[in-house]
């Protein structure tokens, strides 16, 4: 069983800078790609961004594209999201998730379906 740590959560004003951390006990043919999913309050889970951990693809949403970054550090089994110029629509539940890399292609990984392991969730809050 693969178990997800995130951290790195807190509350910014608009236009500030978080950075997201997700440690994965293991990395198994189940946890070949890792991502960002988040949830407002009353709103669906959303795929934020994705990455194979052999780092051959990444994947983001239209809504965080040159704003977020997703990176990682394979030794140390941990995938990053910078989160730079926030706005307050970025408010939500952030969870890191893993599956394996057949579940993970263009058309597939935006979807909470398609993934194996969840973290706890680690708050963001963007203010005016």
């Amino acid at each position: 069983q693969v178990q997800l740590v995130e951290s790195g959560g807190g509350s910014v004003q608009a236009g500030g800078s978080l950075r997201l951390s997700c440690v994965s006990s293991e990395i198994t043919r189940n946890s070949a790609c890792m991502g960002w999913f988040r949830q407002a309050p009353g709103r669906e889970r959303e795929g934020v961004a994705a990455v194979y951990t052999d780092g051959t693809s990444t994947y983001y949403a239209d809504s965080v594209k040159g704003r977020f970054t997703i990176s990682q550090d394979r030794a140390a089994n941990t995938i990053f999201l910078t989160m730079n110029t926030l706005k307050t629509e970025d408010t939500a539940l952030y969870y890191c998730a893993a599956t394996k890399a057949g579940n993970c292609y263009s058309g597939s990984w935006f979807l909470p379906v398609a993934w194996l392991y969840w973290g706890q969730g680690t708050q963001v809050t963007v203010s005016p």
